[in-house]
């Protein structure tokens, strides 16, 4: 992987919002803690798309600390309240990342975002999640944007009329025997993919939004040797 080379989330601590974490699947390196909103350390999956959120970002930074932050239980379904208490667990456990593989498309839930993604930024943390829906579209979260055609070793940056514009590959990890086609894809694991580059991205930065969105076009330019110079919103 050129992306970053040498750093692989050496004292990053990573939480996945999500079903939770098998432990047992051979994708899944150490997990150090977790929570089921409202149940603590409680954080068993039991619907595989936590599991392979984390595989798809412990594949790019093994090093990290990975904490599973279980809203979904028995379905991909879970309220606005639990997004949010989910992610303030994650500013008081002094997360540095978080992945959001999940969003709203409903715009009156924006303002029930706003205080608690003014305390991520004010604590340094950083949260990706959907381009496309709430909050990841929100100014202050890295959205990711599906690209079937990137590599999943890779992520894409554009500029665009609202600033930077992040692309990554909707593929998890495979699965020896199983064909892509019946494996889970899509937006979850492009934000999931990302991700993975945006720890790597933190590992011995000051983890603040603007710097790490600006190492991550950096690294981008660097790599496909067109620099992106950007509006960071």
């Amino acid at each position: 992987m050129d992306f970053f080379p040498s750093r692989s989330g050496r004292g990053i601590r990573v939480a996945v919002i999500d079903s939770g974490v098998n432990t047992a699947h051979p994708h899944i390196g150490n997990v150090a803690g977790g929570v089921t909103i409202g149940v603590p350390e409680e954080f068993t999956d039991v619907l595989g798309h936590g599991t392979a959120v984390m595989a798809a970002i412990m594949e790019k930074a093994p090093a990290a600390e990975y904490f599973a932050v279980r809203i979904f239980q028995t379905s991909l379904h879970a309220s606005v309240d639990d997004v949010v208490k989910a992610i303030g667990w994650c500013i008081d456990h002094q997360m540095h990342v978080v992945n959001l593989s999940l969003g709203t498309a409903n715009a009156s839930h924006a303002a029930r975002f706003g205080p608690v993604l003014a305390r991520a930024a004010e604590r340094g943390m950083i949260l990706v999640a959907a381009g496309n829906a709430l909050p990841g579209s929100l100014p202050g979260v890295i959205g990711a944007t599906l690209d079937w055609d990137c590599p999943r070793e890779s992520y894409q940056c554009r500029k665009t009329a609202d600033g930077i514009e992040f692309r990554a590959s909707g593929y998890p990890r495979p699965i020896p025997g199983v064909p892509r086609e019946r494996n889970l894809s899509g937006m979850s694991f492009a934000v999931a993919n990302l991700t993975g580059f945006v720890v790597r991205a933190c590992e011995g930065e000051s983890s603040s939004y603007a710097q790490i969105c600006s190492a991550l076009a950096h690294e981008a330019g660097r790599i496909n040797g067109e620099p992106v110079r950007a509006r960071i919103r």
